[in-house]
């Protein structure tokens, strides 16, 4: 036992439960359902799931040894390695990672894609564990921690996900604790699971309120072991935006001066919300050069681009449910503390993402798609229809319920076999996740659709005037004109479509290698 740990460990009866990671993995057993803390890469178990994919690498175990994995968005490399050994049966509910997409993509491992407000209180419902033949909903929880408390509660570390929910609901909870990182004890506020039909409202209408409770509390019995960590977070180092990042972000700033002119929006805007991802770092950056003062944030996950904020002075507070940072990320945090532990708060996925306070806040919410088509229907998981990505995340919590739903990416995308890209534009999405009637803005380094209170035939005019890529614009607007022309005669205006040509493009890139056309009346 370490001195650190002794120290962090401060309800005596766990130090009876001390084990080595090691020595958890006769726990485990094929088939088990089990919960891990965590959320986008950090604050997930590390050590136990490390010694189980050693278990399995060193005994050939693969796909003998898998199991029903539950976290509350992404996970770390572990997951990935989990993957690579084919440990991995079945998945929910967002997930990050080549190996883990690949298994997915091969059918290795069934994946269950949820919205992550929901995913919490429908595993706690039963709903993912209906072929059980226990009533255990969970058989295990990892949970990793930064402290204990006297009382034996969790301090959650850099996120809070889906964790008080997942250990309500365990059987058998094993904690590792984190003694590679500073105790994040005090800036959680923890909300614990009310099921319907008596669940009162959640008691917030400032970003900066708090509930009370800092740290997840669990019944002691359950906890069958305690096990030391010294493995830190590994999220890789931002890139840097690019040139089509920025232009996106000063359309989408200018977008906000405007509306702000308009009095549609607050001086210091409404809480913001903005998903990971390159495109959504410029955004941060450029409204952190903006003028906008006394900004506050309500969103799911906070990156680096984020810190500069509060050193500035520009965001007065913000809620999430995970801080997401690189090394260099997380050094910078810890040695400003104090000040960002008062500006921070982290809260469970449940609250962060709740539908209820998104809408009550009038949160602006950004998020990047795979794909959009003309009249506002947005793709965010399956490439091409069939390729699971990553998953829909948060995404439409934030959009469905935001007061300015806004979606940005580049007019197109790199390619191999085409030098203009992949057309992020297209006439029917190959997958929907966010409808015409969820997003209210779409923004590309082309420009800005405005698209709230217009009808299906006007959108598809701003939309492939203001956003799709200038070799893909005629095209775009040719398949609309012809659409038309076609509806026309079967009186079907309302939203023009030529079910034989709309996905047209797609069928040209697979045999082809480009979404250009030679002509809509080109055989496939």
């Amino acid at each position: 036992m370490s001195a650190i740990l002794k120290q962090r460990v401060r309800y005596a009866p766990y130090l009876k439960k001390l084990r080595t990671a090691e020595e958890c993995v006769p726990f485990f057993k094929n088939g088990q359902y089990i919960g891990w803390s965590g959320f986008t890469g950090v604050g997930s178990p590390k050590a136990v799931p490390t010694a189980l994919a050693d278990y399995v690498e060193k005994n050939k175990l693969q796909g003998k040894l898998a199991f029903n994995l539950f976290v509350g968005a992404s996970a770390g490399p572990e997951e990935s390695r989990w993957a690579d050994l084919n440990m991995l049966a079945r998945r929910a509910p967002h997930q990050v990672g080549k190996p883990i997409r690949k298994s997915i993509n091969e059918g290795r491992t069934l994946f269950a894609d949820k919205h992550l407000s929901m995913f919490p209180q429908d595993l706690t419902y039963g709903f993912y564990t209906r072929q059980k033949k226990d009533n255990d909903l969970l058989d295990y929880m990892l949970i990793e921690a930064t402290a204990i408390t006297e009382d034996g509660a969790i301090v959650p570390g850099p996120a809070v996900g889906g964790s008080p929910e997942m250990l309500s609901v365990a059987d058998k909870i094993i904690i590792e604790v984190n003694t590679s990182i500073p105790s994040f004890e005090g800036i959680h506020d923890i909300d614990m699971p009310i099921n319907p039909p008596n669940r009162p409202p959640l008691p917030y209408t400032r970003v900066d309120q708090r509930n009370g409770l800092t740290a997840i509390p669990v019944d002691p019995e359950k906890v069958i072991a305690v096990v030391e960590s010294t493995i830190a977070d590994r999220v890789p180092e931002p890139n840097k935006p690019d040139e089509k990042s920025k232009k996106i972000a000063q359309n989408l700033v200018e977008f906000f001066e405007q509306e702000v002119k308009a009095g549609r929006m607050p001086e210091n805007l409404h809480p913001l919300q903005s998903g990971i991802g390159n495109v959504g770092n410029a955004i941060i950056d450029g409204l952190a050069d903006s003028n906008f003062k006394h900004m506050n944030v309500w969103t799911e996950v906070m990156q680096d681009s984020f810190l500069q904020y509060f050193e500035s002075g520009k965001v007065d507070f913000a809620t999430s449910t995970s801080v997401r940072l690189s090394q260099k990320g997380f050094k910078q945090f810890f040695d400003n503390w104090d000040l960002f532990s008062k500006k921070i708060c982290l809260r469970s996925q449940v609250v962060s993402n709740s539908p209820e306070m998104i809408r009550r806040l009038g949160v602006i919410a950004m998020n990047t798609p795979v794909e959009f088509d003309i009249y506002g229907h947005a793709n965010s998981t399956n490439v091409n229809g069939s390729k699971m990505l990553n998953g829909l995340g948060g995404s439409a919590d934030f959009l469905r319920n935001a007061k300015v739903s806004i979606m940005h990416s580049p007019s197109a995308r790199p390619s191999k076999t085409d030098p203009t890209g992949i057309s992020s534009v297209v006439p029917f999405a190959s997958h929907v996740d966010q409808t015409e009637h969820d997003v209210d803005i779409y923004v590309t380094e082309q420009g800005l659709a405005d698209l709230r209170g217009l009808a299906p035939k006007e959108r598809a005019k701003e939309i492939i005037e203001h956003c799709a890529h200038p070799d893909y614009k005629a095209q775009l607007q040719d398949y609309y004109d012809r659409a038309v022309f076609y509806c026309t005669k079967t009186k079907a205006l309302h939203e023009p479509h030529i079910l034989r040509d709309a996905f047209k493009m797609y069928l040209n890139l697979e045999d082809n290698g480009t979404m250009k056309l030679k002509s809509w009346d080109q055989k496939f």
